[in-house]
C-alpha cells in the first residue's frame, strides 16, 4: 500500500494541476460543476501513465506543495464557484503574510547571516507559540484564511502529513512564495498605472 506521505503529496499536486487548468474550462463551468471538474481532472492526473501518473511527474518537479499553496488553490476554486462576482475573503491578507514570511525566511535559510530559521521548524517551542498567537490574532480580526493556514499547517506537521519533518515545509514553499510576491507586485503596478491615468 502507498504510504500516506506519497498519497498526500500526489493528491496535492493533482489538485494544483486541476486548479491551474481551470481557466481552460468552459465559461459555463461555474457553481457546483467546478467541483466535478476538479475531481475529474484530479482523477485523470492520478491515473498511471507509462508507469507514473502526471501528478507523480509534477511532484518530482515541484515537490510537496505547502498548506499555503493549497489554501490559495482552494480560494481560487471558491472564486470560480461564485463566478468571480465577489472578492475572495482573506486572500489579500494571506498573500501579504506569505510574502512577508518568504522575505523573512528564505534569505536567512539560504545562508545570509549566521541565523538559520529552518532549524526552528523541527519543533521549536518559540516558533509554535508565535504561530499560535498569530493564529489567535487572525481569528480575532476575522482573517479566517490566515488562521486556517496556520492551524492546518501545524496540524499537518504534527501528524506527519508530508515526508518532511520541518514545519516550514508545511507553511511555505518556493512556488507559493514567488506567486504571492508576484501577485502583490502586479497589484501594485496596476494601482500605479490607474493613478497615473486618472491624473
Amino acid at each position: 500500500m502507498m504510504p500516506l506521505t506519497d498519497m498526500t503529496g500526489l493528491t496535492g499536486n493533482a489538485f494544483a494541476l486541476a486548479v491551474l487548468l481551470m481557466p481552460l474550462a468552459a465559461a459555463r463551468v461555474t457553481g457546483r460543476t467546478v467541483l466535478l471538474y476538479v475531481v475529474v481532472c484530479m482523477a485523470l492526473a492520478l491515473a498511471p501513465f507509462d508507469g507514473l501518473s502526471v501528478a507523480g511527474y509534477l511532484r518530482g518537479w515541484l515537490g510537496d506543495l505547502s498548506i499555503a499553496a493549497h489554501m490559495l488553490l482552494a480560494l481560487a476554486v471558491q472564486q470560480r464557484m461564485s463566478r468571480g462576482e465577489a472578492p475572495v475573503a482573506g486572500r489579500n491578507g494571506l498573500l501579504v503574510l506569505i510574502a512577508l514570511a518568504a522575505f523573512s525566511f528564505y534569505p536567512f535559510a539560504l545562508g545570509i547571516g549566521l541565523f538559520d530559521p529552518y532549524r526552528l521548524g523541527f519543533g521549536n517551542f518559540g516558533l509554535l507559540a508565535g504561530l499560535f498567537a498569530l493564529a489567535l490574532l487572525a481569528s480575532h480580526k476575522r482573517k479566517t484564511a490566515i488562521a486556517l493556514w496556520l492551524a492546518l499547517a501545524v496540524l499537518a506537521w504534527a501528524i506527519g502529513w508530508y515526508e518532511s519533518g520541518n514545519l516550514w515545509d508545511y507553511l511555505l514553499d518556493p512556488w507559493v512564495s514567488i506567486y504571492a510576491i508576484g501577485a502583490l507586485l502586479r497589484r501594485g503596478v496596476i494601482r500605479v498605472v490607474e493613478r497615473v491615468r486618472r491624473n
